[in-house]
C-alpha cells in the first residue's frame, strides 16, 4: 500500500523558516500530483500548496503566497514545502497528499495521505 511519510516539523520563530519533506512508496509517485495541507486545532483542514507531476504547474493559498514553495524530487520519491517568513498563524499539523492526474486544492480529491508532521510558529 502507498505510504506518505512526511518530515521536518518543529518548532520555530515568527520570521522564520522550515523545510518539510514527505517521502513517498507509491510505485506511481513520479506522475501523481502532490498536495500540502494543514489543520489548525479547532479549524478545516486548508489548502496549502500543490504541484503537477512535472512541478510546472504549482498551486498556493493566498495566505502562503510569496513564503512558501512547493517542489518534488522524483528521482528522490519526494516533495518539499519550503517554508520562509513563517507567522503565528502558520502553526497546524501539516500533511502531504497525493492523487493521480491534475493538482487541485480539494482536499477530498486526494486518495493517499500522510501522518502529519507539526509546526509551531511562535511570536
Amino acid at each position: 500500500q502507498a505510504q506518505l511519510i512526511e518530515s521536518g516539523g518543529g518548532l520555530v520563530q515568527a520570521g522564520g523558516s522550515l523545510r518539510l519533506s514527505c517521502a513517498a512508496s507509491r510505485r506511481t509517485f513520479s506522475s501523481d500530483a502532490m498536495g500540502w495541507f494543514r489543520q489548525a486545532p479547532g479549524k478545516e483542514r486548508e489548502f496549502v500548496a500543490g504541484c503537477e507531476w512535472n512541478s510546472r504547474a504549482t498551486l498556493y493559498a493566498d495566505s502562503v503566497k510569496g513564503r512558501f514553495t512547493i517542489y518534488r524530487d522524483n528521482a528522490k520519491d519526494t516533495v518539499y514545502l519550503q517554508m520562509n517568513s513563517l507567522k503565528p498563524e502558520d502553526t497546524a499539523v501539516y500533511y502531504c497528499a497525493a492523487k493521480r492526474g491534475t493538482v487541485t486544492r480539494y482536499s477530498g480529491r486526494y486518495d493517499t495521505w500522510g501522518q502529519g508532521t507539526q509546526v509551531t510558529v511562535s511570536s
